[in-house]
């Protein structure tokens, strides 16, 4: 029986050993780093960012290939598909999680078909209006959306967009209505309401926030739950409604059945790369806060996400074409 114990016991160090071995020689090829949407958005920067700091700590390029499609969902099937062998992975955002109730017939699951590796930042939408519609804050916009209902005209990056759930959820909270005024992306939906063509816009902070501090935009509040680092003296919804929460957020997903061992040296390096001050900084320009932490801890933002645009989604009647 002892000598029994004693082989399992060998086995197990092997095994371990081996696994040991695998992932310090992982990787050990060119590794791609797919995103869902085209070159130069943000999303995009950040991977080519992270992909230049993985090929100089892990000694082999990481390449970034760009899948546009479906709102993200082309770049989703298709890493859901990719051989699990951590060759092939997946740099997203919120849209992951949102999808799957904006859609039909999506053939991923954001929580069963891809292994978390690395929650890399957060970061939040503003919600910014025309210097002159007149109000500066949260409690005098609100007060102007009821007067004016529809006749108010309020812009998103598009249909299903993070900016336009921002829009839906303060509607809900604060019992207001308006004209939905849907873009294709936060560029161009800027640009309009730089030039009054629409009354204000839910967007992402890195379009946004050149042209508030030039003063061709009035910031009202940030949608994150404490106020961004990118406009300090702007309020956070939630310090007029408590608990209102819309934080975007952008991470790296590998196929799921990966090996735990070559996830946890991706995000071991993802978290040393974040800690570096002028990726940090390079980051903040881009809107972005630096989140890093455990494979976990951006599974459960993609399960609370899924979870509660699962029942605003349906509640708001949002289509996309």
């Amino acid at each position: 029986m002892k000598r029994l114990a004693l082989k399992l016991l060998a086995a197990a160090t092997l095994t371990a050993l081996g696994h040991a071995a695998l992932a310090a020689d992982y990787p050990d090829k060119p590794v791609r780093l797919v995103v869902p949407t085209a070159a130069g958005g943000s999303l995009d920067t950040l991977a080519r960012l992270l992909g230049q700091r993985l090929e100089a700590a892990l000694g082999q390029p990481f390449v970034v290939e760009n899948r546009a499609g479906a709102n993200g969902n082309t770049a989703f099937e298709y890493v859901a598909r990719a051989k699990p062998d951590g060759y092939t992975l997946l740099v997203a955002s919120d849209a992951l999680a949102i999808n799957p109730s904006l859609y039909k017939n999506v053939r991923y699951d954001p929580m069963k078909s891809f292994a978390p590796v690395a929650l890399v930042t957060t970061a939040a939408q503003v919600l910014v209006v025309k210097p002159s519609l007149g109000v500066k804050d949260i409690k005098s916009f609100t007060a102007l959306a009821r007067e004016k209902g529809k006749a108010l005209s309020i812009g998103s990056p598009g249909s299903g967009s993070a900016g336009h759930l921002s829009a839906v959820l303060y509607q809900s909270e604060t019992h207001t209505a308006w004209t939905h005024v849907a873009y294709k992306g936060g560029g161009p939906a800027v640009a309009d309401v730089v030039g009054g063509h629409i009354d204000g816009l839910f967007v992402t902070l890195a379009p946004a926030v050149p042209q508030v501090k030039a003063g061709k935009l009035v910031a009202i509040a940030v949608t994150t739950p404490k106020r961004s680092s990118a406009l300090p003296d702007v309020p956070s919804v939630a310090e007029s409604l408590p608990g209102f929460d819309v934080t975007n957020w952008q991470g790296v997903f590998a196929p799921a059945g990966t090996a735990a061992d070559r996830v946890a040296r991706i995000n071991a390096t993802i978290q040393k790369i974040a800690a570096e001050p002028e990726i940090r900084a390079k980051l903040n320009d881009l809107g972005f806060e630096t989140a890093t932490g455990a494979p976990a801890e951006l599974g459960q933002h993609v399960q609370e996400n899924f979870s509660k645009w699962a029942r605003i989604i349906p509640q708001a009647n949002i289509t996309v074409d």
